[in-house]
């Protein structure tokens, strides 16, 4: 029974066009997901070589003062993308992977974004994740919204209910065809990704995948509950793509505008603009109050004093960069903490909304979600601070430029620890999907 039914199913050229065409997609995706790695492995190399003749050309070039050397000197920061992003682009088409500072002031220097076109950005890129999240439901719905309705609707439906011995039983058989259909493109798509984007088979793989395939049985629920009412099939397609059309776009829309009023945040250029008025400003101030604020800040740099017969010092320059940013701290507290509670609350609110909830944990598994780039910008600050408080005393000292081995300072790189949590990724979506279940296993109980 189960054989004919496959059979059945996969002759219709609706099944077949529709499969194919999301197979194509997929590969596309892929594909794209391909480009998008080379480009930020490129960016990486490129980012190597550069800071490598970087800093020698100005080594050589700014031979006599450390200070005006350092001026210009800038060191990179990776946020390491791994190859599973590429199913999951999320914000690192936005926000950049590498940050490169020198050691002045970082506020105005932390929210510098790679140049991109920005019609490329307005359409966003077509990963993996946007097949899986928009496109494979439409074609479960396709599928699935006149599971009964057509045969009812066609007159064989009471054939078919004294021929089984269980109609409930031969329901389920008709969404198990489709389930299984829909699970092994999946796979197939993710196997070819593995080989084409050299992922590893590791639990960031095993997560993405769990998640992706309770996803479709979200969808499936849905559709099982549906076709539980036992209406006609123009109503069974227009309430499901309305489901889908408020799940998808409607209710992800209302609940970003809820966050962005509800969590304003300070603008970068704010605080960039703050952070250089407060250093600008100091050139027309008094030198030793400058100092006192530096030495409040850095106590252990007391020991160095400013010459009154120099008109200018690398030491009451970078005190003036270090004012600018310890002036904008409070904004730069404030756009972090605003930027937190957007996520915490995004987080919290997709625990109810499967559609998502599953986007962010697919981007949270990639390592391309907003908790990822706040991590990075508090790795940047640190970054930068140990820079700086390398470089200073020989700033302050005057070290020869030539004693120095610039050939150390080599690109680092930030690796994000964090771990996905079991739970927190697969939880909702079951409960979603057992509770639609159970509503339409009861409507069946009670109509068939």
């Amino acid at each position: 029974m189960l054989a004919l039914l496959f059979k059945n199913f996969i002759r219709s050229k609706g099944t077949k066009i529709g499969l194919l065409f999301l197979l194509c997609i997929g590969f596309i995706s892929l594909l794209i997901g391909k480009q998008f790695q080379d480009k930020q492995q490129n960016n990486i190399q490129e980012a190597v070589v550069y800071q490598k003749e970087h800093i020698a050309r100005n080594a050589a070039f700014h031979k006599d003062e450390i200070g005006l050397l350092l001026y210009y000197i800038k060191f990179s920061l990776v946020n390491k993308t791994l190859p599973i992003n590429s199913l999951a682009i999320g914000q690192r088409d936005v926000n950049p992977s590498i940050q490169s500072v020198t050691i002045r002031g970082l506020e105005a220097q932390k929210y510098d974004a790679e140049l991109n076109n920005p019609n490329n950005l307005l359409s966003g890129n077509i990963d993996f994740s946007f097949v899986l999240i928009y496109l494979f439901p439409l074609l479960i719905i396709a599928l699935s919204y006149n599971v009964i309705s057509e045969e009812k609707e066609s007159g064989t439906w009471k054939i078919v209910a004294t021929q089984s011995q269980s109609t409930f039983l031969y329901i389920l058989k008709l969404f198990y065809v489709r389930i299984l259909s829909l699970i092994v493109l999946l796979t197939v798509l993710l196997l070819i990704a593995v080989f084409v984007l050299k992922i590893p088979l590791d639990q960031s793989l095993f997560t993405f995948y769990v998640l992706s395939v309770l996803y479709l049985l979200f969808w499936f629920s849905v559709c099982f509950f549906i076709v539980s009412l036992q209406k006609h099939s123009n109503f069974n397609a227009v309430i499901l793509l309305t489901i889908w059309l408020f799940l998808i776009i409607i209710l992800p829309a209302a609940i970003n505008t809820y966050i962005v009023n509800k969590y304003k945040v300070p603008e970068a250029l704010e605080v960039t603009l703050k952070q250089r008025n407060a250093y600008h400003e100091k050139w027309d101030m008094d030198k030793n109050e400058t100092m006192e604020k530096f030495y409040k800040h850095y106590p252990q740099f007391r020991k160095y004093k400013l010459d009154d017969k120099k008109e200018f010092e690398w030491l009451w320059y970078y005190a003036m960069q270090q004012m600018g940013d310890d002036e904008s701290a409070v904004q730069s507290r404030e756009l972090e903490s605003k930027l937190e509670q957007r996520n915490h609350a995004s987080q919290t609110i997709a625990m109810f909304i499967p559609t998502l909830h599953t986007q962010i944990q697919l981007n949270e598994t990639a390592k391309s979600d907003l908790g990822n780039q706040l991590l990075f910008l508090k790795e940047t600050k640190l970054f930068h601070e140990k820079m700086r408080l390398y470089f200073y005393p020989k700033i302050f000292e005057e070290a020869p430029v030539d004693k120095e081995n610039w050939e150390k300072f080599k690109v680092k790189t930030f690796t994000d620890s964090t771990e996905t949590g079991f739970l927190k990724a697969f939880l909702p979506v079951l409960l979603f999907n057992l509770v639609l279940i159970g509503f339409g296993w009861r409507n069946f109980r009670t109509l068939i």
